[in-house]
């Protein structure tokens, strides 16, 4: 009797063992068949999130791939390191796009995208994470406002560093009336990465 009860534990614990081989090895296959087809349909995804920022005929390089490490910075706001990408033309860096991080808005960090050109002038911000309040919030959303489109053109030469500021503080910058503090923390942000790209444009633009 407890030859059969041993054997009966030994078959079941066997059956156990085959059954997760065969699941783990039937998840590893999934894994390898359909990673490349996700990471396709990511690459795809993110292109067209940065060609918002800056448009595709300015570069013909592989932009998603195409990219340099930042180490953490006041002036983006990163407490890790992030991919910065880089537009080119003929292998010739003509453009890059920046990710800065806001702390100070309403709700918490914003997150945006920022592309800079060789001449440190805007081409386009996008932001891509924010916990700003439904309504307030909703104007920095390109989606929803055009608001965010005042960044395009911009520089630290066309604007001085007082003026990076909502009409409200004497700056150059529309705001939706009663709700300042999300502007004030994208345009700062945006000034600050302006900042950024200038200390940082031999490495930035470098071949």
């Amino acid at each position: 009797m407890f030859k059969d009860h041993f054997k009966k534990i030994s078959i079941t614990a066997t059956s156990m063992i085959i059954f997760s081989f065969i699941a783990s090895t039937a998840l590893s296959i999934s894994y390898f068949i359909t990673k490349s087809p996700i990471d396709e349909s990511d690459a795809k995804a993110k292109k067209i999130f940065l060609n918002q920022v800056i448009s595709a005929n300015l570069y013909d390089n592989d932009l998603v791939k195409d990219t340099i490490s930042a180490e953490p910075s006041q002036l983006l706001g990163n407490k890790k390191n992030i991919e910065i990408y880089r537009a080119k033309i003929k292998n010739k860096v003509v453009a890059v796009i920046i990710e800065s991080i806001a702390p100070d808005g309403y709700s918490g960090e914003i997150k945006t995208l920022v592309g800079i050109d060789h001449e440190n002038k805007v081409l386009g911000v996008r932001v891509i994470n924010h916990k700003e309040t439904p309504g307030l919030g909703d104007y920095i959303e390109i989606e929803k406002s055009k608001w965010i489109k005042n960044f395009d053109n911009t520089s630290l030469e066309k604007i001085t560093e007082n003026h990076w500021a909502v009409k409200k503080d004497g700056g150059e910058f529309d705001y939706t009336t009663g709700a300042t503090i999300t502007p004030r923390a994208v345009i700062k942000s945006t000034y600050k990465t302006l900042l950024y790209a200038k200390e940082n444009k031999q490495r930035l633009f470098a071949l």
